[in-house]
């Protein structure tokens, strides 16, 4: 690999097996398969283990809740299963959305990953629900886990809880009571704060965190967020300067027309989902062509803008065209590393438990 350091940040995806049903909605029929959550996870372990093998510096796994396309629901557990297929790469989250869990609870989980996979552990937080309003009111029914507003000191308290010392809580009347996430930690996991916002960007550098911001997501704001985080930030104990990296959606094949058909399925359903249509799980490449050919391109606001619009910031095209682009991009934004979050579709002749445009993706990038 060159000097640029590559990183994968997994969704998980979830697709369909056949190109059976309406394509103008994308919906799939009553009788086509759609790959089971196993399948999909199956399919993300091979990919976890092939970046371990091509040198990829770390592998996260996002949090996202009831969706169709996503079976990323769980980061602790896909991390240790991940953690135990591997051997050298750092595994992590990407991230633990906060507001949706107990500060405690996550300062566990990430203690014992930590056990599990002694210093190859990352445990990156944001304060994004990952989802829609009504699983967030579910996710945070217990209620001052999810108190949004609480987010700056619940970083904190993981933090602390998650040193060897741990926390240690003052009472009133006077007493403490110390909280630590594990009885004898021998490591901690490196903590990094995620977002695409101005706030993540301020707070990560008063606490003297690393940061990523989620150029993948949407990628606006992205200069002055890295900005502020550099101009603002505040050594830390475990951090002495400002270390950052940027996320980047990325299909690369052998050419340029493969990689642009495998990425057409993620771009239609990023379409839906930013025109607040159905989502489902996602096409295969056969079905998104079919269906971009008769949803049309001529009203304004119309998928086909949509999709011209987010392929512009995408990185599609041949291993080599995809890899200098990366560096450039890396270059510019004065970053050493990309986590690339591999959005290649598949064919419908492609199997249920595999992932070959992924991995290919990876491959590609990695000589």
């Amino acid at each position: 690999m060159s000097s640029l350091a590559l990183s994968v940040l997994d969704l998980v995806p979830v697709r369909a097996a056949s190109s059976g049903g309406d394509p103008g909605t994308g919906a799939a029929s009553e009788t086509g398969v759609v790959q089971s959550s196993g399948q999909a996870v199956n399919a993300s372990m091979a990919l976890a283990q092939r970046a371990d093998e091509l040198g990829y510096r770390r592998y996260w796994f996002a949090e996202h809740h009831n969706m169709p396309s996503v079976a990323s629901t769980t980061p602790p557990v896909l991390i240790a299963a991940a953690a135990a297929r591997t051997s050298r790469i750092r595994v992590g989250s990407g991230g633990v959305m906060l507001p949706n869990h107990a500060a405690l609870i996550v300062a566990e989980q990430f203690a014992a990953l930590e056990a599990l996979a002694p210093g190859r552990i990352d445990l990156g937080i944001g304060r994004a629900p990952g989802s829609d309003p009504v699983i967030t009111q579910l996710l945070r029914q217990s209620g001052t886990s999810g108190d949004v507003e609480r987010f700056p000191q619940h970083v904190h308290d993981i933090g602390l809880m998650l040193h060897a010392e741990g926390a240690t809580l003052q009472f009133t009347s006077g007493g403490e009571y110390t909280v630590r996430a594990t009885p004898a930690a021998s490591g901690s996991p490196e903590l990094w704060l995620l977002g695409s916002s101005d706030y993540s960007a301020q707070l990560a550098a008063s606490r003297g965190l690393p940061y990523v911001f989620a150029n993948h997501f949407s990628g606006h704001g992205l200069e002055r967020a890295l900005d502020l985080y550099r101009s603002q930030f505040q050594p830390s104990e475990t951090l002495s300067e400002p270390r950052t990296f940027l996320t980047a959606n990325v299909v690369a094949a052998p050419t340029a027309e493969e990689a642009s058909a495998r990425a057409l399925p993620q771009l239609r359903m990023m379409a839906r989902l930013r025109s607040n249509r159905p989502l489902t799980p996602l096409e295969t490449v056969e079905h998104a062509q079919a269906g971009l050919a008769e949803a049309g391109s001529d009203a304004p606001g119309s998928e086909q803008a949509l999709i011209d619009g987010m392929r512009a910031n995408w990185f599609i095209g041949t291993g080599d065209d995809v890899r200098a682009r990366l560096e450039a991009f890396a270059a510019q934004h004065e970053v050493d590393e990309i986590m690339i979050s591999p959005v290649a579709g598949a064919f419908d002749s492609e199997p249920l438990d595999t992932a070959p445009g992924r991995i290919q993706t990876l491959e590609l990038l990695a000589r």
